[in-house]
């Protein structure tokens, strides 16, 4: 029975840190002279910016490699990744699933290792295939949609994403990335969940989180603006499509 070290060793497996090398060796490659910039359609939230949903292709700015590699550490080590973390590995050590860790603070800290390690080496793989794909791993609000409208954009992107040629296509780095993660993982998982049955439910689950994000994306500035009594920083004539 294999036992899983702690938080610290597994943050250093050598597959999470080649994965990790491979984002930042993509930086210097596709380097670009400008910085991303804020536009119109962006409003400052959280640290970051927050892109609106082009109103046609032509709208549309591609991801930096500074954007790229930004998404990465966001989602990667950003507070909604962490907090997802702690919530996850919280709720395994309650029920003490998977047994193996045992149901005390080292095996929390086991399963939040675990789940970083994946989260890191999903995104990796996502942020270098995506750059060689073009593909635009952020998620882009509506404004001044209808709750179905918003709704529908949260779906959409949670299994498309944009391209260079402004229109949205299904996300194959993150497909890759999300199975590519889950399936390999098995190889350093505790015995009871490295098997295809725990990957698929595992990339399921990778799916679902993404979902949550983007719709954490799309509704929780709106209502942080409102707790905090703030106007809505769109002008009227911003709107999707």
């Amino acid at each position: 029975m294999r036992r899983e070290p702690g938080l610290y060793v597994a943050l250093l497996r050598p597959h999470v840190l080649c994965a990790v090398v491979a984002v930042l060796l993509t930086y210097p490659v596709l380097a670009q002279d400008d910085a991303e910039q804020p536009r119109l359609s962006d409003f400052y939230n959280l640290d970051h910016y927050v892109h609106a949903v082009p109103n046609n292709p032509e709208d549309y700015h591609p991801i930096t490699a500074e954007g790229r590699l930004g998404w990465f550490v966001r989602g990667t080590v950003g507070p909604k990744s962490l907090i997802g973390g702690v919530f996850s590995a919280g709720i395994g050590t309650a029920f003490n699933n998977p047994y193996e860790y045992g149901p005390h603070w080292n095996g929390f800290a086991d399963r939040f290792g675990m789940r970083l390690t994946g989260i890191s080496t999903g995104n990796a793989i996502e942020a270098t295939l995506g750059a060689a794909w073009s593909e635009d791993p952020r998620y882009f609000h509506t404004v001044h949609a209808a709750f179905a409208e918003r709704a529908k954009n949260v779906v959409d992107l949670t299994f498309r994403a944009y391209h260079d040629d402004g229109e949205r296509h299904p996300a194959y780095a993150r497909f890759v990335a999300i199975f590519g993660n889950n399936f390999l993982s098995n190889t350093w998982r505790v015995q009871s969940e490295a098997d295809w049955q725990h990957a698929m439910i595992r990339s399921a689950e990778g799916f679902g989180g993404r979902f949550v994000s983007n719709a954490f994306s799309e509704f929780f500035p709106q209502v942080w603006r409102k707790i905090q009594k703030k106007p809505d920083p769109f002008p009227v004539y911003e709107h999707n499509p």
